[in-house]
């Protein structure tokens, strides 16, 4: 199989940036398209306090400017094109649905590596994708700290 769109899911945490980095690589060697994709979930934090939702929208919409900005300056100009993807949505149907849609050979992720009862409390994103993906996964998992 060759690869020749790289679709890299972020969402601004370690094991995301670790997955951007091995996205990279493997974009660069293959001379592979790579587009960066940010599910946005609702904004529904109350940590927020009296925000309202076009608030909580427009610091979604700055935060992953930052994510997209902060990956961006690790692609190098070898990669072919880059494209920034969001939607809000929950993140592992929005996954999916941006693959089939700009018909990306392959999706690399992050995993943080719970297991158990972590993962069963608080699923995992990289996991549904894994199942479901109509092309391959490349789950990359978060370096120990």
């Amino acid at each position: 199989m060759i690869f020749r769109r790289i679709l890299i899911a972020v969402d601004g945490g370690a094991p995301a940036v670790r997955a951007a980095a091995v996205g990279r690589q493997l974009a660069e060697s293959l001379g592979a398209e790579v587009s960066l994709f940010h599910a946005v979930e609702s904004p529904r934090d109350p940590a927020q306090g009296d925000a309202s939702a076009e608030e909580l929208v427009e610091l979604e919409r700055r935060r992953r400017e930052e994510v997209f900005a902060d990956l961006r300056g690790q692609l190098p100009a070898s990669v072919i094109r880059m494209a920034k993807l969001a939607r809000h949505a929950e993140p592992a149907s929005a996954i999916l649905q941006t693959a089939s849609e700009w018909a990306a050979d392959l999706i690399v992720i992050g995993s943080h590596g719970r297991d158990g009862l972590t993962r069963a409390l608080l699923g995992s994103v990289a996991e549904a994708v894994m199942r479901q993906a109509q092309c391959p996964v490349l789950v990359v998992k978060a370096c120990p700290s």
